[in-house]
Order: structure tokens, then C-alpha cells, then sequence
């Protein structure tokens, strides 16, 4: 799993890894603790970015599942509605369908203003909501690469080359469109790293 990752990276990984874990035993102490399970889905979020295919998708889930049960217990947890967003936009972009995939955007944009609504002034969850306004046409643009590069491995063989996200040897408009989608994707990564880090400084017992 961590072959051929660079050394930050993979001490990235460990340092989540740990929280993970930590999380875990903090949880069976105290399972009604919001923090906890705030920080236990936002380190799996961030994992779920080492991971691929099927293993990547249920730690998503994983996710969802433990900041839904941080929610149920607080649902005026901002972090936690904020984490939510990001791994539904996440989940909403594995699915080719768009009306499946709009369905996901939605519950995302939901929380995102939820969350907003409990700090109004909070310039990361503004840019949250703004980036979930652009969601569907990502997904849609997505889909349409996805479909040529497939028609154009199969009447030259297959290739046996795997999908990149990069933007090389694409037209400007492409470029344009892969940096929305890693800066979507890093966005994501910035609220399961910062909840992740900055709850595990927090005083424990704090909400």
C-alpha cells in the first residue's frame, strides 16, 4: 500500500493510520463523544485517498457512516456537516449516473449550508457550497473524458494504460477542467486533514 509513495506521504498515511486508530479506542470508551467520531471519519476520509477501487469506496462509506453518527448526536456540529458535504460530493462522483450522482451533490449542498448556517462567517464552508454549485458539470465533463479515452483504448486495442488525472497533453480547456477536479479532490482532503489535526489538540470533552 504504501510502495512507491513519497516519504511525507507515507508518513501521512501513518499519522492518519494512528488517528484512525486512536478514534477507534476512544470510541469504545466513550461511544457518544461527536468529537471522536469527527475525527474517526475524517481520518478515514483521508485514508480512503491511499486506497483504490472497491477499498477506497467502502472506506468512504466508513466515513459517511461515522460522521452521520456524530450528527445524530449533534446535529449542529459544523465540522462534522462539513466533513459530510465533502465525502457525499466524494461519493456522488463514482457514479456514472448523473441523476444518482446529483443526488449525492444535493445532500452535500445540504450540509454545507447547515454548516455555514452554524458559522455564518466561515470562509471555508462558503467555498465549500461554492465548489458544490460546480459538482454536476465536473461530473458531466468527467463522464464525456471517461467515455472518449474508453472508445479511444478499444479501437486501438485496449492500450492496457490505466486513467490519469493529469493534464498533460490535453487542450486548455481539459487542463482547466482536471485542475477543478484535483482542486474538488484536495479541497476534501483539506477538511478530513484540519478536523482530523485540529481535534486531536482539542480539550477533551469539548463538542
Amino acid at each position: 500500500m504504501s510502495e512507491g509513495l513519497p516519504r511525507e506521504e507515507v508518513e501521512r498515511m501513518l499519522f492518519f493510520e494512528d488517528a484512525r486508530q486512536r478514534a477507534e479506542i476512544e470510541h469504545q470508551q466513550n461511544p457518544r463523544d461527536a468529537q471522536v467520531l469527527t475525527r474517526w471519519g475524517g481520518a478515514l476520509l483521508e485514508l480512503a485517498h491511499f486506497r483504490q477501487g472497491p477499498e477506497a469506496v467502502d472506506m468512504i462509506e466508513d466515513a459517511v457512516e461515522k460522521f452521520e453518527q456524530a450528527l445524530a448526536i449533534n446535529p449542529k456540529k459544523h465540522d462534522a456537516l462539513w466533513c459530510l458535504g465533502n465525502a457525499l460530493t466524494s461519493q456522488g462522483f463514482l457514479f456514472p449516473d448523473a441523476r444518482e450522482a446529483m443526488r449525492y451533490f444535493e445532500e452535500a449542498k445540504s450540509c454545507f449550508r447547515r454548516a455555514l448556517a452554524e458559522e455564518p462567517t466561515n470562509e471555508i464552508y462558503k467555498k465549500a457550497l461554492e465548489m458544490t454549485d460546480k459538482a454536476p458539470g465536473l461530473h458531466a465533463e468527467l463522464q464525456r473524458q471517461l467515455a472518449e479515452q474508453a472508445a479511444a483504448q478499444g479501437a486501438y486495442g485496449g492500450g492496457g494504460q490505466g486513467y490519469s488525472y493529469g493534464a498533460a497533453g490535453k487542450g486548455e480547456g481539459e487542463s482547466d477542467f482536471w485542475w477543478d477536479v484535483a482542486g474538488w479532490c484536495t479541497f476534501g482532503l483539506i477538511a478530513a486533514s484540519w478536523v482530523v489535526m485540529a481535534q486531536m489538540q482539542a480539550p477533551v470533552g469539548q463538542p
